[in-house]
């Protein structure tokens, strides 16, 4: 096989894998008002199409929310802009995953 043929199906194979996307996740951790209907903000989150998982927790916060988004800068702004601002969300705390660890 010639080089040249050998070169264009190499390429041809390379161009025909699925390209894999990185989609960047992240973890906030939120308190709510004290005496606050955990509820309705449990739902408001969940309208949100990048919220994948809400989950009330003991301790220190009252949820844990997994966030996912097409880009880093969606992802900071869903959590920025749509999260923090929701009424009776008193803090949060955002973890963003690095992408390859765990």
């Amino acid at each position: 096989m010639s080089t040249c043929i050998l070169l264009k199906t190499m390429l041809l194979t390379l161009i025909s894998l699925p390209c894999i996307m990185y989609m960047p996740d992240a973890y906030v951790l939120l308190n709510c008002d004290f005496g606050a209907d955990d509820e309705s903000i449990v739902y408001k989150l969940k309208e949100l199409p990048e919220i994948i998982e809400v989950n009330g927790v003991s301790g220190a916060y009252d949820l844990l929310v997994k966030v996912s988004a097409d880009t880093m800068e969606k992802l900071k702004e869903t959590i920025s802009l749509r999260i923090r601002t929701i009424d009776n969300i008193k803090s949060t705390l955002s973890l963003i995953v690095i992408e390859g660890q765990g």
